[in-house]
């Protein structure tokens, strides 16, 4: 299929944009030794899983799910790391991943000896109490009060002494779309704060929200982190992002369905910012759209909303060249990361499709989903 004959709405995710991203992230690690791993929470598009294995050295996971798919689709090593996991699915986790990260010394002792009995790298996740973002206090795990991550302070207990001969490495992630100034800012903390215990890790995990293929991104300043703690601890080094596989990757395409009118004119579109794109409501964001400006910037000004009977089901207000109508077709950018993953059947409204556009811009229909995809989720 051409672009220009595309249903709307759908997902796009771009194989060039892609790739460019991956050659990035392959070049860190050709020049550093540490190994990325795909976070699935951001991506979890397995239809480019046979490209990106040809990058990086494999998947990152939440729970039980991500963890089957990145064994099963992707291969190379699988990582997983939940706040808390399910007894239930600890048989399976065992057998499917290379490495385990617990986030308290309860979960450690409840389910460390089985992971280490099974062969599997055993890892706690640390909180260096290290806050460097402004603005986004939801995505902030070293916010007072974070439920995830261990504090340096909780090592000294009897338990902790008793375990820490279970454990094989160290986790932190503490950054959300970040450059690698915050990372530095980081490693100094987790240095200063977990001293006593790195000398006997065989590996330091940095977890996500490095933003590398960025433009903007310090890809040298990233590397002389990588080697401090290469040379410091002589630790293997991960790093886990997911944004950064994907960013800029992908496409929502949507139509305009009709245009009405309460002191602005508003655009209601085929596709919805609460079902399709829901970090433009939870980050919130205001999400880049070809062709388009600043509010009053260009002629004609709209405010972009979805056909849910959420009132705030609101992309933003935009500004274009020439008057939208029905059937207007509009393209928002950077939308394979973070959307299909978080996606919603609310008020019935169908998914969009998935779409792959290869290098020569020929696009082939991945997935269609319809309403058994609505009904079999309820009941």
């Amino acid at each position: 299929m051409k672009w220009e004959k595309l249903r709307t709405p759908c997902y796009v995710v771009d194989e060039e944009r892609l790739i460019h991203n991956l050659e990035i992230l392959r070049g860190v690690q050709e020049r550093t030794g540490c190994k990325i791993l795909l976070a699935q929470k951001a991506f979890s598009f397995f239809y480019a899983y046979p490209l990106i294995r040809k990058y990086l050295a494999g998947t990152t996971a939440s729970g039980l799910y991500e963890a089957r798919l990145g064994a099963e689709e992707m291969g190379g090593e699988t990582h997983v790391f939940s706040a808390a996991y399910r007894e239930e699915d600890m048989d399976e986790l065992v057998s499917l991943c290379g490495h385990i990260v617990f986030n308290s010394f309860a979960q450690l002792e409840k389910f460390g000896p089985k992971a280490v009995a099974a062969g599997v790298s055993v890892g706690l996740r640390v909180n260096p109490q290290c806050s460097t973002q402004e603005g986004h206090a939801i995505y902030d795990p070293c916010a007072p009060g974070s439920r995830l991550g261990i504090t340096a302070d909780q090592f000294d207990s009897e338990q902790a002494r008793r375990l820490l001969p279970l454990v094989s490495g160290l986790h932190f992630h503490t950054l959300c779309e970040q450059n690698s100034d915050d990372l530095e800012k980081t490693l100094d903390a987790v240095e200063e704060r977990f001293a006593k215990w790195l000398p006997q890790m065989k590996w330091i995990n940095f977890g996500g929200g490095h933003h590398i293929t960025r433009t903007d991104y310090d890809v040298p300043c990233l590397e002389r982190c990588i080697r401090r703690m290469q040379e410091h601890w002589g630790a293997q080094i991960y790093l886990e992002p997911g944004e950064a596989v994907a960013l800029n990757a992908g496409f929502l395409l949507t139509s305009v369905l009709d245009v009405v009118e309460n002191e602005k004119k508003i655009a209601i579109l085929d596709t919805s910012a609460a079902c399709h794109m829901p970090d433009v409501l939870e980050m919130p964001y205001r999400p880049p759209l070809a062709g388009s400006g600043l509010p009053e910037e260009k002629p004609y000004t709209y405010r972009l909303g979805g056909p849910t009977c959420l009132a705030g089901d609101i992309i933003g207000d935009y500004s274009f060249d020439e008057p939208l109508v029905p059937g207007s077709r509009l393209t928002f950018e950077d939308m394979a990361i973070y959307s299909m993953v978080k996606n919603n059947t609310f008020n019935g409204m169908p998914l969009p499709d998935l779409i792959w556009r290869d290098r020569s811009g020929e696009c082939t229909l991945v997935r269609r989903f319809g309403y058994e995809d609505f009904k079999t989720r309820l009941s």
